[in-house]
This record gives structure tokens, sequence and C-alpha cells, in this order.
């Protein structure tokens, strides 16, 4: 026993030496093991980073590329066909013998061109922007993106052209509708005005907004959507044909995904409210075009409505021209409401 302390008293210094060693050794290599961890996360952290902004800057060129195309390839197609079948459905060429018949008309050609223009080029937007979306998903989970939903199937170019053609669904089922139920709202609006009243600029905005109003608020909520777009696309079995043949046919599930989510959209109280917008700005402009027309100094002054009628119903059809040459689809595309709806609207991402 004695021997045992006298071997710790003599080898006590060199024991605690050893300990403290040994221990600062284990400590170093714990902290050189976690600064080693936290290099490699620091590192992960940055690739990651640079993923997400490499991801973004590609998504605001798809996005960006997407309403380029809205405006010089599927809409002029669209407006174009549209602008034909009005011209079929309401024919004016006798509108000088049958003033008194026709003020209604008149009016009603105008703003219905005035609210079909407006409310095709936002559908448009809608569906192109809905695909581009899907299609760029579709793209990034082939590349192996693990971000993105899952039980998603890929659109076929079928179901692409199946959707994109149903832009034409207006000028083929719903204008009739359309054409009946904007002169029933044009017919209450001018109730009761003779062709001698005399109209100025004021007078004559505030009645083209009372029609559109009158027009927009008839029916049931959002009505009008119907016609845009069938109104049950999954029992809806007739065939919508478009001017160079494409058909609507609403028998593909994806495609019918598609048109679901695409009502879902436009029957959006935020729909609703970028269509009242851009209304209201078209108009605006459309007030101006008309003034220069007849002369600032005449509608400022006033003139009988017989002898504004006929400038009126010629205004129809000039809202209706190439939309790429159209200052009125590029008046609608810059309400920062219109902006600020689009670029939502392409940016949400689908769960299913």
């Amino acid at each position: 026993m004695l021997s045992l302390r006298d071997f710790w008293r003599r080898h006590r210094r060199k024991f605690i030496i050893t300990a403290g060693v040994l221990g600062g050794g284990y400590i170093l290599y714990k902290l050189n093991d976690a600064h080693r961890r936290l290099s490699e996360l620091d590192k992960e952290l940055t690739r990651e980073r640079e993923n997400d902004e490499l991801i973004k800057a590609q998504m605001q060129v798809h996005f960006e590329n997407i309403q380029k195309i809205a405006d010089t390839m599927t809409l002029p197609h669209a407006m174009h066909y549209l602008s034909d079948r009005i011209k079929e459905e309401m024919d004016l060429s006798h509108l000088t013998e049958r003033l008194i018949k026709g003020k209604g008309k008149g009016f009603s050609r105008l703003v219905l061109s005035l609210w079909a223009m407006t409310v095709l080029s936002l559908y448009i937007r809608v569906q192109v922007n809905i695909l581009g979306r899907h299609l760029y998903i579709d793209t990034a989970r082939s590349c192996g993106s693990s971000d993105l939903p899952e039980g998603v199937d890929a659109l076929d170019s079928h179901d692409q052209q199946k959707f994109l053609a149903c832009a034409d669904f207006l000028a083929n089922q719903g204008l009739p509708h359309l054409i009946s139920d904007m002169q029933t709202a044009a017919t209450e609006v001018l109730k009761g005005k003779q062709l001698r009243d005399i109209f100025n600029a004021p007078a004559l905005h505030e009645m083209i907004i009372q029609i559109v109003d009158t027009f927009m608020t008839m029916g049931s909520h959002y009505q009008w959507v119907n016609y845009l777009i069938p109104d049950d696309t999954r029992d809806h079995n007739q065939v919508a044909a478009s001017s160079d043949d494409n058909t609507c046919v609403f028998d593909s599930t994806q495609f019918d995904k598609l048109m679901v989510e695409t009502r879902a959209v436009l029957s959006s109280a935020e729909f609703g409210n970028v269509v009242e917008k851009s209304l209201k700005n078209v108009v605006g402009s459309l007030m101006e075009d008309i003034e220069v027309q007849l002369g600032g100094s005449n509608l400022l002054s006033g003139m009988p409505l017989a002898k504004l009628l006929p400038r009126v119903a010629q205004m129809g059809p000039l809202l209706l021209e190439e939309p790429s040459r159209e200052r009125f689809i590029q008046i609608i595309a810059r309400v920062p409401d219109v902006e600020l709806f689009f670029t939502l609207l392409y940016a949400s991402m689908p769960t299913s």
C-alpha cells in the first residue's frame, strides 16, 4: 500500500500531464470535426441558394415568354376569328335605314366588341399561363427535380391543342347567348332615350359604363363565364369547331383538369376584379378615340343620338383589329392589377 502511494507521488505529475495532453487532443479533434461539418453545411446551403436563384431566373424567363406567346400567337388567331363571327351575327349594313330599331343594336355591338375583346384577351392569358406552368413543371420533373408535386401526369400534345382550341368556344358556342344578353342590357339602358336627345362626352361615357354594368350583373353570379367556357366540362360532349378545324372535345382526364382549373380561375373574385378594372380602362381609352373621330369640340357641345349612333357602331370592329397592333390590348396588359394577377397565377403551383 505504501509502495503504491510512493509510486503515485513520484509519477503523479506525469499522469496529470499525460491526461491533459490526451484530453486536449480529444477536444481539438472534436473541434476540428465540428468545424468540418459546419464548413460542409455552409457549402451545401450555398449550393442550394445558387440553385434556387437559377430556378427563379429560369421561371422568370419562361413566364415572360409565356406572355409573349399569348400576345403574338394565340390571341391574334382567336381575336380575328371572333371578329368575323361578330360581323356575321350582327350585320349593321342597313343601320341607317333602321336607326330607330337599331339604336340598341348599335350600342350592343360596340359594348359587345369592347367586352369580348377585353375578356377574351384576359381569358387567353389565363389559358396560356396555366398551360405554360404545367409544361414548365413537366420539363422540370423530367430533369429530376424533387421539389415538384407527385401524381401529376404529363400533358400530351393532343390535350394541349384541344385546350388552346377552346379559346374559340366564345365565337362558336357562347356568342349567341352573349349577343342576346348584351342587347337586353343595352335596351334596358337606352329605354326612353330618343334619337333627337343630345349626348356629350360625359353622357356617352356614362351610358357605355351603364350598359357594361347592367350586363355584368345580369343573371346568376359570374354568369358571363359561361360564354367563355362550357358550363360542365366533365359532361359536356359537344364539339366546338374552330376556324382551323381544331376540336374541343371534353373527354380527356388531363384535359378535364386543365378546364376545371381554368373555370376556377375565371370564376374567382380576383379575376372578376381584373375584368372590372380592365373594362374601365378600355372604356376610358375608347372615349378618347371617339372624341378624336367626332371632333372634340362637337362632342363637347353635344350631338343628337341619331348622328352619334353610326359613329358608335363603326367603333366596334376597330376594337377587334390585329391584337399585336391593338393598343387596347396593351392598355389591358399594363393595368397593375392585371400584371399582378398573372404573375401570381403563373407562380401558383398545383398540388394534384
